[in-house]
């Protein structure tokens, strides 16, 4: 494999320089985190699956012409991405009460919301992302009232086309945190959904019975977290062919 240099490595995927410029190689690591990384563990062939998932929901929603990162997949563990200047905010939609929205405000886990909730975290591991307003999001410059304009509007579109089709294989989307990124081409700026889309940053239980499909299983101690992260990729007809056997990662400069 050809060896290219590391320009990051976070909690769950490693960045490395793509083959032309602007662009970006991301791979997906078996590496699994929570807590704001207080638990830590491998979930063997989670960099796989999340790969696949991530490939075919990025396709689906650019085939509504939302805007994303994704170029292509290169190969089990590796994706071609668009470089951009990621907006430090993590956007999480929640559809249904679970995990800290149930612990802050009393509310029963697996309780409908009587709307879906937008809400904003700041990308910052040593002050454990704190929830922030759209005042401070604007106010500290990380992203201009247009910006988030942009941001809204996405969400809001992504949230109602991954519910329908989650919901048409069986699962429901309980809530989900995305991220964005300024995509700069010429003299053009756009908004872009970045990052991934998977079980490690999406609730998903399953419809009839709520059993859950996601990271849950690896934050409770809940046991098989690769049959759930399996089961995704099945239903959504992308299990890879050869399953989820790990593969040697790329070369880096030193």
């Amino acid at each position: 494999m050809a060896r290219r240099r590391q320009l990051y490595e976070g909690k769950a995927k490693i960045l490395f320089e793509g083959p032309e410029p602007g662009t970006l190689v991301q791979y997906f690591k078996d590496d699994a985190t929570a807590f704001n990384a207080q638990k830590k563990g491998t979930i063997t062939g989670k960099g796989v699956l999340n790969n696949r998932i991530s490939e075919f929901l990025m396709i689906k929603l650019a085939e509504i012409n939302i805007p994303t990162h994704f170029i292509r997949r290169l190969n089990m563990r590796e994706q071609l991405i668009k470089e951009v200047e990621i907006i430090p905010v993590e956007v999480v939609v929640r559809n249904i009460a679970a995990g800290s929205l149930s612990s802050r405000l009393g509310i029963p886990e697996g309780t409908r919301l009587p709307r879906s909730i937008v809400e904003y975290y700041y990308k910052n591991d040593q002050l454990g992302d704190p929830m922030v307003a759209e005042e401070h999001i604007t106010a500290f410059g990380w992203a201009t009232p247009p910006d988030m304009d942009d941001i809204v509007h996405l969400t809001l579109r992504i949230n109602d086309f991954l519910t329908g089709l989650f919901l048409g294989v069986g699962i429901t989307l309980v809530d989900f945190k995305i991220e964005f990124g300024r995509l700069f081409e010429n003299e053009d700026m756009r908004i872009v959904l970045a990052d991934e889309i998977s079980p490690d940053n999406c609730r998903l239980w399953d419809s009839k019975t709520n059993e859950k499909m996601d990271k849950d299983r690896f934050r409770r101690d809940l046991g098989k977290i690769e049959e759930a992260y399996q089961e995704v990729a099945r239903r959504l007809g992308i299990l890879p062919e050869a399953g989820t056997r790990d593969m040697k990662g790329p070369e880096m400069m030193q």
